[in-house]
């Protein structure tokens, strides 16, 4: 469904596109690649690029991150093509530091100890979050196949997606209906 139509004239200003692309490697880790461009349409002064035309990228930037099953970060590689400033490529070898995170809860804290503020590149580390969650649909199958194994062994006890938002409430009717489902079926 789209968004409802405006009916207010507006001109477009800016445009932001970032894309997630999830893999499974040969050699049984995952990695997941993340480019983030920005566009103006029009053209303004820069100082260190003296202008940037529309439909020139200000910032054309990616990360591809490596994981294990476990979703702790085994490779990080970043890469900046086009930024504002010339210094802004220097950053980019820092991201290494996130090597051995684990994606999950307070990784977006983690992430801004070690690459946030003057340690990172603002626009990198907002890669991060959309780059978690695709890790996260990537390694869906494998990983609801370890639950559901783990559920019915007694071994795991609660589906972890529990309670992540509105469908998954611990007293709604998804985690009823999928917990149900885990244990009736093999």
């Amino acid at each position: 469904m789209p968004l409802p139509k405006n009916n207010i004239d507006r001109e477009l200003l800016h445009v932001r596109d970032i894309q997630c692309k999830g893999y499974k490697r040969s050699d049984g880790l995952w990695e997941i690649d993340a480019w983030l461009t920005d566009i103006k349409t029009y053209e303004f002064d820069n100082k260190d690029r003296n202008k940037i035309k529309a439909g020139e990228p200000l910032h054309a930037m990616g990360l591809r991150v490596t994981i294990n099953d476990n979703m702790v970060i085994k490779e990080c590689i970043a890469v900046t093509d086009f930024s504002p400033f010339n210094i802004c490529n220097r950053i980019t070898p820092s991201f290494k530091k996130l090597i051995g995170i684990k994606i999950t809860h307070g990784f977006s804290s983690k992430v801004n100890k070690v690459v946030g503020g003057v340690n990172g590149c603002t626009h990198l580390v907002e890669l991060l979050k959309p780059i978690a969650t695709t890790a996260f649909q990537t390694l869906f199958g494998q990983r609801s196949k370890k639950i559901r194994e783990g559920l019915k062994a007694g071994t795991i006890k609660k589906i972890p997606i529990i309670n992540s938002c509105h469908a998954w409430s611990a007293d709604g009717e998804i985690a009823k209906r999928e917990l149900d489902e885990t244990l009736k079926h093999p």
